[in-house]
């Protein structure tokens, strides 16, 4: 499990190219671990808050990342959920910056915000343009210090309501109640860890306004919180701003963590579950140690050898080679006071789940006594070891240099935690992962059985009243002035170059030198639309077989191979590519490049593999089914494009059509579409192209197309859209919540000017701030969350409309959307404030959306698939700030029609269909396939 990401490596060597058979040996662990640093300043202000300030000039954004010691576990009896409620209100406006604090973000062009709470701590981060620094600093120490006069009935009682939407959201999964399961069950009541951090329906409902300004008052001041800013900045800049709007702030009570050992069950326990499944689930946990223990690193690394790594011996055992489980895995979990190990089996359909358990217990029962070899310790380390290392460009965000920073300081007292880490996992020996699961895993455990049936009824269901509006209280009269923004820096683009193989396959290439990494992907113009319309998910499964063996390498030995050099290699489908990619540690791309040849060029298509992937395919298409916002993916592509369309197969592929894909299926495929003038390289990669050419023209220079005809998608007129709208309903009994997704297809170029279209959708449902998720989420509390987008493929654009939203208000819901629509296309289009607000966001975030190398390929790859110029992103600036609030709605009104779309709603007909009939719409019953 990866817990953190680090900041800069040292380049080493790049390997000599190599042909494809040669073995060429990957760099020493040891000697990557030994070069990761994130060299930092800190200092402590007089109130006790902990300030932490790393460099990072690679470009103009600056992290800023507060964490409090609060979290779940430190929530008293009668009051859990309170923490991540807290979270939500912090997001809700203080007393000098009134209304969603997004607005705010948004404004400055904010990338990576969001807030998070865990059992442990709870935190707020952005990425933002470094001339941003000062006003997010002025922000953050607001809702710091400035925040209870802001926290009204009204803010919470709407903030409860989206709580408890994000709470039905989870709970409604097939398997979503398993979580309360293990919790309740593991850890004996009393226990810091015994309840969840969403916390319980009833203790939500009973918060009250002095309980949760008490809990603000208890938990969230400057001496229990750690301020991390990393990236365009010193500490010299930092340290008078931070001194200026966080000093005055007063200190708060001490929240000492609640502290707990680990426990042991007195006997072996099992809970049995029912659920909307479509297999069996069997998970075995234990209570371990947490974070801070000497054997956490141990305890992680046994994990990824029993079930974590694609070549575990759960994988090997029970999915590839015996082939009587769909899924397999183990999972080491620390948390600060302890720790959960958890391993889970997905029975194959038609087995006994008792005996594929017992199977997987016998496999882990002769690994804790015998041990890993030292080359299964020496995969899962430098597995460990490389996931660290693509992070290392991120300043912020879920798991950024600032995340390892704050985590340390919080959790062990040391913001060089991250280092103590890094050497434990280096050190891990067999004999210390044997020790360590010898100790832990032999003690009596807790077993969860979720299989296909009729979930029982539970409280957590409960549907409360509508929140009340949040204006319902005048705010605060603000007493500090918002600083202004600083200097904006233009988005920093790299040099974009174009070149060719010997054979013609294109190069597309950048160089990003942050961090010793190669980003790859081989592009082929094949896709879902390449799929024939009696045979959708042909394209799917043929692009995932390609790791699943090759002609001279098993499946299991791939994995392996990719393991021992730190590399990851995966494949997917989009509607218009299929693509192979390749992340790899620069030292070791010479061999990783030798095994993406081998897949791409040699897969073996073996039998026993195209039975045992087909088996997962259909499993999973049959989950999909029970899953009420996938089965609404399903169906609307189908209903938009009409079946015969190259874009109107359903998510997934029809099970019918793959139960009889034969061999000569897939490796006809891959002879149409899987091939050399079918294909284009774009690279991002700390390495001069100088050297990465010789080594791809070495290796794809002399690939030859085959002799079959080369593929033509048979793209066609779609179906007009209809004249009304309409609602096309999926019934799925007992479902708490419903989901909504409607669509039509717009009259739009695709490689045209889309920049009105998109900015006037991001007013509409493209955005938080949006009308449609304000509305739905913040105002009327029915969702915990709503969008909207126009999706841009390559022979058309997609308008959809996303909304999941409580059972009971799904009519009301729709309603509310197809008005919000009206209105927008009608007569109150977008406003100044909004085209104000919306050009901000689009041109400052502009700096932070490319900060990795990732994001970067993938903008490569969208230039290239609508047939823009390589510095488009350059002139997007210029080109937002020419819109104008008219052209946008011109934009807008032209492409959709507001009484066309088909909406799919899923969801229990019984309880909602006189909800939708209220609509005035057809209603046409429909069932997933």
């Amino acid at each position: 499990m990866r817990f953190q990401t680090f900041a800069l490596l040292a380049a080493t060597a790049l390997s000599a190219p190599s042909i494809a058979a040669t073995v060429t040996p990957a760099a020493p662990v040891s000697s990557l671990v030994r070069q990761v640093a994130i060299p930092h300043t800190m200092f402590r202000l007089a109130n006790g808050l902990t300030v932490i300030v790393h460099e990072d000039h690679k470009a103009p954004v600056v992290a800023v990342s507060t964490w409090y010691n609060v979290g779940s576990k430190d929530e008293p009896a009668g009051k859990t959920g309170f923490a991540h409620l807290f979270e939500h209100l912090m997001f809700n406006g203080s007393e000098n910056l009134p209304g969603d604090y997004f607005k705010f973000l948004q404004q400055i062009g904010a990338t990576d915000e969001n807030g998070t709470t865990s059992n442990d701590r709870t935190n707020y981060f952005e990425t933002v343009p470094t001339g941003a620094l000062e006003r997010t600093l002025f922000m953050e120490s607001d809702r710091m210090g400035h925040l209870l006069g802001a926290v009204s009935q009204g803010v919470l009682d709407n903030q409860r309501s989206v709580v408890q939407n994000e709470k039905r959201q989870g709970d409604s999964q097939p398997g979503g109640l398993a979580q309360y399961a293990l919790y309740e069950n593991l850890f004996p009541a009393g226990h810091p860890y015994h309840h969840t951090v969403i916390g319980s329906m009833a203790d939500l409902d009973a918060a009250s306004l002095a309980d949760v300004k008490q809990w603000f008052r208890d938990k969230y001041g400057p001496n229990n919180a750690v301020l991390v800013i990393a990236g365009d900045t010193t500490a010299a800049e930092a340290r008078p701003l931070v001194e200026r709007y966080f000093g005055a702030i007063a200190r708060g009570p001490v929240n000492r963590p609640a502290m707990a050992t680990v426990p042991t069950l007195a006997a072996p326990k099992t809970v049995v579950l029912k659920d909307a499944l479509a297999f069996t689930i069997i998970s075995r946990n234990w209570a371990v140690p947490g974070l801070l223990s000497p054997q956490m690193a141990a305890l992680d690394v046994g994990g990824s050898i029993l079930g974590g790594l694609a070549s575990s011996r759960l994988d090997k055992a029970l999915v590839r080679e015996e082939k009587i489980a769909i899924q397999v895995s183990a999972n080491y979990s620390p948390l600060q006071r302890a720790g959960v190990f958890t391993t889970q089996i997905v029975a194959k359909p038609g087995t006994d789940p008792a005996k594929v358990a017992a199977r997987a217990n016998a496999i882990m029962a002769d690994l804790i006594a015998r041990g890993p070899t030292a080359d299964e310790v020496q995969r899962a380390v430098t597995s460990e070891v490389a996931g660290r290392i693509r992070g290392l460009e991120q300043v912020g965000g879920f798991g950024g240099k600032a995340v390892s920073l704050a985590e340390g300081q919080t959790f062990a007292g040391t913001s060089n935690f991250y280092q103590r880490t890094l050497a434990a996992y280096a050190a891990v020996t067999p004999a210390s992962v044997r020790a360590a699961m010898q100790q832990w895993l032999n003690r009596p455990a807790l077993t969860i059985s979720i299989s296909p049936g009729q979930r029982e009824a539970y409280a957590e269901t409960k549907v409360t009243k509508p929140a009340a509006p949040k204006a319902e209280e005048a705010p605060p009269k603000p007493t500090r002035a918002l600083p202004p923004l600083g200097r904006l820096t233009a988005l920093q683009w790299p040099a974009i170059v174009h070149t060719s193989l010997a054979n013609g396959i294109p190069i597309v290439y950048a160089q990003r030198s942050a961090v010793p990494l190669t980003q790859l992907a081989l592009s082929f113009d094949a896709g879902n639309a390449a799929d024939a319309p009696d045979q959708r998910g042909l394209a799917a499964m043929t692009v995932g077989l390609l790791e699943e063996g090759t002609t001279s390498r098993s499946s299991q030995q791939l994995a392996e191979a990719e393991e021992r050099l730190g590399a990851n290699i995966g494949t997917g489908n989009t509607a218009d590519r299929s693509t192979v990619t390749l992340s790899a540690l620069s030292p070791n791309l010479a061999p990783s490049l030798d095994l993406l040849t081998d897949i791409v060029q040699h897969p073996a298509f073996a039998p026993a593999e195209i039975d045992r992937v087909r088996v997962q395919a259909l499993t999973g298409i049959a989950q999909t089914l029970k899953d009420p916002t996938r089965v609404a993916q399903r169906v609307l592509p189908v209903a938009l494009y009409g079946p015969s369309h190259p874009y109107g197969g359903p998510a997934g592929g029809d099970p019918a059509a793959i139960a009889k894909f034969t061999r000569d299926d897939l490796a006809g495929f891959k002879q149409r579409w899987l091939r050399p003038d079918t294909a284009k390289i774009f690279v991002v990669s700390d390495r001069p192209l100088a050297d990465i050419k010789p080594l791809l023209e070495a290796r794809f220079g002399g690939w030859a197309a085959p002799s079959a005809a080369r593929g033509v998608k048979a793209f066609t007129a779609p179906p007009a859209r209809p004249a009304a709208s309409r609602i096309l309903l999926v019934d799925r009994p007992g479902a708490p919540q419903s989901t909504i997704a409607g669509g039509q297809l717009l009259p739009v170029d695709p490689r045209g000017d889309t920049v009105p279209l998109q900015a006037a959708n991001d007013v509409l449902g493209g955005s938080f701030l949006s009308r449609l998720n304000m509305d739905l989420r913040e105002s009327k509390g029915w969702s915990y969350g709503v969008g909207s987008s126009a999706q841009l493929l390559a022979n058309g654009v997609a308008y959809t409309v996303s909304a999941p939203v409580q059972a009971d208000r799904t009519g009301d819901s729709l309603i509310a959307l197809t008005g919000d629509i009206g209105d927008f296309l009608g007569t109150k289009g977008v406003s100044e404030e909004e085209l104000s607000l919306t050009i901000a966001n689009s041109v400052n975030q502009l700096p932070g959306q490319f900060e990795t190398s990732a994001a970067l390929l993938a903008a490569m790859m969208r230039t290239d698939l609508l047939g823009r110029p390589d510095d488009f992103y350059v002139g997007l600036a210029a080109r937002y700030r020419a819109q104008t609030a008219a052209g946008l709605d011109r934009a807008i009104r032209g492409a959709i029609a507001p009484n066309g779309f088909t909406w799919v709603v899923v969801g229990d007909a019984a309880k909602i269909r006189p909800q939708l009939e209220k609509t005035g719409l057809p209603i046409e019953v429909v069932e997933a396939k």
